[in-house]
């Protein structure tokens, strides 16, 4: 580089280069006064700013290093990308690449002029953004006036101004990306919406879709951080429903969802929560959910508390609304309340230096309890006190583990004694009922047997074969009106009973090269031998019955006659690159097995599985045969390039209906992604086919009818 020197100008000839603290200019040509800080540059002329990142290429430029600003011509350049590395976002590396005949560089913008915008690989980008004037803040914000999306050079979209921003968590009020679809039951669907920032703290989302064959859906999002130590979230989602006909009847199901959560860190170390769901009706959220698990859920549960913890005790205030859909129709439901429950307790604390634990358990709270046979009053009172004492003998590897507790239940209301003929349930009396239980158990923990093996190469290097036997002896007594009782929760299925479980664990453990030791195989046997078959009187032969000694074993209901042993329960897993658990009931009583529920987990390299199969085989007493299987199988992952594939299928054997299926082709380059989904429903009146479309544009967003919450990838 040469210099020549006119007064305060510097004329550099050859490879220039002029640089600050805060960016470099280089150029084959450059004539710089330091007085004014102003330099022109000619010939492959470069910018590049040290603190955002930018870079420019253009065959001329005139810039101040004092003012920080400038104009280039013939401009091309770089900008880095602002990657948001979440679920449901396209991300990539590329910077944003952009080109225009000239821009002008500001203290803290850039305006491009004629200019086009991409994140793609060049020459041959994917999609191109071109409009006649870019206004872009680094960090902040860019717009784009009267801007032309192309894909591939086909024009895609106009929009008279178009905003992104650049801030690390954007907000700004705006229009939402129009959707369109078509649904065999709804028609041709079309929905728009507006997101309002309302301030730092608060913000208001509503998108309004109109179903053409139905009605109006609107849904709401308010989202708010009133404090540091604060935040909620309330959504409403809703239809007008106009109906449909189907065979020659009209079927209309209008109604609305709430759902929400909110926490809050209050003073002296209590907490607050809350989790709402209410659902207006059953037929609603079949018709109109997009969510299939959710279309065949039939609970809903609200609960808030407010909860403090300290030393070995906690404090919650609760309240609670659970409510149990039996079938679409109006007020067939099991509605539970808890206005509210107080509960005070202690975890097991040791007494002195005795080897003896004890720990306390109370609940005072005014309950309520509505179905179609009966209802309860408006406020029924319930007091629950459990101490509980435990202590522990050991020697050697044998250890002996007795606990005694006591269990007093007072409650306001009673049902009228046992059913009469023909009754769902009896009659509900305003008389109270005292409730006494004694609970005696003790547990036996016998030494473990090991042995240490080599292992086969796949698995490593050795493995430990582990068996862990114990026994568990429990006596509960005092319970002499358990037909009595109105059931709200768990509290009221303990029932008397003389038992003894036995359970025996078989552990696999591998150890690999590196010398890391995990659990690859784990199989638990348990089974319950019963010295009083009737439960105190609890149990009623010819229906079914759920106590809480049958619902700590299994979540079958087995208990329909007197019997004096469950049946055997199997849990085996297995925990690898693929994990499988499989749990099953064989019962002695009928020599069979009457329910298995199998579940495989797995990703090796870009391909997934999730398979799972529940069969029930039992008398129509206890739960209704059902055989039905679930499976998703696919390859690929959210910003995998290339095709990515998945099929996810849920199918009823008994019933041979494929109750629902989706399946999802996705294709994604270095800076967009395309992807097609078809879903299919088919249950209780609901059949409809849907296909959804997306187009993804890496680090900016997603356009389409295909929502992030329903995508695979």
């Amino acid at each position: 580089m040469t210099i020549e020197v006119e007064g305060t100008v510097r004329r550099l000839r050859g490879a220039a280069l002029v640089e600050t603290t805060e960016a470099v200019l280089r150029a084959d040509e450059i004539d710089y006064d330091e007085k004014t800080g102003f330099a022109e540059a000619r010939g492959n002329v470069e910018y590049e700013s040290f603190t955002s990142g930018e870079k420019l290429f253009a065959d001329r430029g005139e810039y101040n290093v004092n003012e920080e600003t400038g104009k280039f011509y013939g401009l091309r350049g770089s900008a880095p990308a602002k990657i948001e590395a979440r679920p449901g976002v396209l991300t990539t590396s590329n910077p944003f690449y952009f080109e225009g005949k000239w821009a002008e560089k500001l203290k803290d913008r850039y305006i491009l002029y004629d200019g086009m915008l991409t994140d793609c690989l060049l020459p041959k980008p994917w999609w191109t953004l071109r409009a006649p004037k870019f206004d872009v803040i680094p960090g902040d914000r860019a717009l784009a006036y009267r801007s032309v999306f192309r894909l591939k050079g086909i024009p895609l979209l106009y929009a008279p101004a178009f905003y992104k921003s650049l801030k690390k968590m954007p907000r700004k009020s705006g229009l939402l990306t129009p959707s369109i679809g078509n649904s065999n039951r709804r028609g041709p669907m079309i929905g728009g919406g507006y997101y309002w920032a309302i301030n730092r703290s608060y913000d208001l989302m509503y998108r309004g879709q109109l179903f053409t064959r139905r009605g109006i859906a609107h849904n709401a999002d308010f989202r708010g951080r009133p404090t540091a130590n604060s935040d909620f979230w309330l959504a409403v989602y809703g239809v007008s429903d106009r109906g449909i006909t189907i065979n020659d009847q009209l079927f209309k199901a209008p109604g609305y969802q709430v759902t929400g959560r909110g926490k809050a860190d209050l003073k002296k170390g209590f907490q607050a929560v809350a989790d709402i769901n209410y659902l207006s009706s059953f037929d609603f959220r079949q018709q109109f959910t997009e969510s299939f698990q959710e279309a065949i859920f039939s609970e809903t549960k609200s609960v808030a508390f407010l909860t403090k913890r300290w030393s070995s005790f906690a404090f919650n205030g609760v309240f609670e609304r659970w409510e149990n859909f039996q079938s679409t129709l109006p007020d067939d439901k099991i509605l539970i309340r808890k206005l509210p429950e107080l509960q005070f307790l202690s975890r097991p604390r040791q007494f002195r230096d005795w080897p003896v634990w004890l720990e306390f358990y109370s609940a005072a709270g005014l309950l309520r309890r509505s179905q179609l046979e009966f209802q309860t009053r408006r406020f029924v009172e319930r007091l629950d006190v459990e101490p509980r004492v435990t202590t522990a003998f050991r020697w050697r590897q044998f250890a002996l583990l007795p606990s005694f507790a006591f269990r007093g239940t007072y409650y306001g209301s009673s049902l009228d004694g046992p059913l009469a003929a023909g009754e769902r349930s009896p009659p509900v009396t305003g008389d109270n009922i005292v409730r006494a239980a004694r609970d005696f158990s003790v547990r036996l923990e016998l030494p473990s047997l090991a042995k240490v093996m080599r292992a086969p190469g796949w698995m490593g290097t050795q493995m430990k074969h582990v068996i862990e036997t114990r026994a568990n002896y429990r006596y509960i007594t005092g319970i002499n009106n358990f037909n009595r009782l109105v059931r709200f929760d768990e509290t009221e299925l303990l029932s008397n009973t003389n038992e003894v479980e036995v359970a025996v664990t078989n552990r696999l453990y591998a150890k690999s090269k590196n010398g890391t030791v995990s659990e690859f195989l784990s199989w638990d046997l348990a089974w319950k031998r019963y010295f009083d078959p009737t439960f105190g009187g609890a149990l009623t032969p010819g229906q079914r019955n759920v106590l809480l000694t049958s619902a700590d074993l299994t979540g079958f209901a087995f208990l329909d006659r007197y019997r004096n042993y469950s049946p055997i329960v199997s849990v085996l897993r297995v925990q690898s690159a693929v994990g499988m658990e499989w749990r099953t009931d064989f019962d002695p009583l009928q020599r069979r097995f009457v329910n298995s529920t199998i579940s495989v987990d797995g990703r090796l390299s870009n391909y997934f599985i999730s398979l799972g199969h529940v069969q029930v085989r039992n008398s129509p007493v206890l739960a209704p045969s059902s055989n039905q299987f679930r499976g998703l199988i696919g390859i690929g992952q959210e910003n995998r390039r290339g095709w990515n594939g998945a099929f996810l299928a849920d199918y009823d054997y008994r019933q041979s209906t494929l109750r629902f299926a989706q399946w999802q082709v996705t294709y994604n380059t270095d800076c967009c992604g395309f992807s097609v989904q078809y879903r299919r429903f088919n249950f209780g009146n609901r059949f409809e086919n849907q296909f959804r479309v997306a187009l993804a544009i890496a680090n900016i967003g997603s356009f389409g009818t295909l929502r992030r919450q329903e995508r695979i990838f």
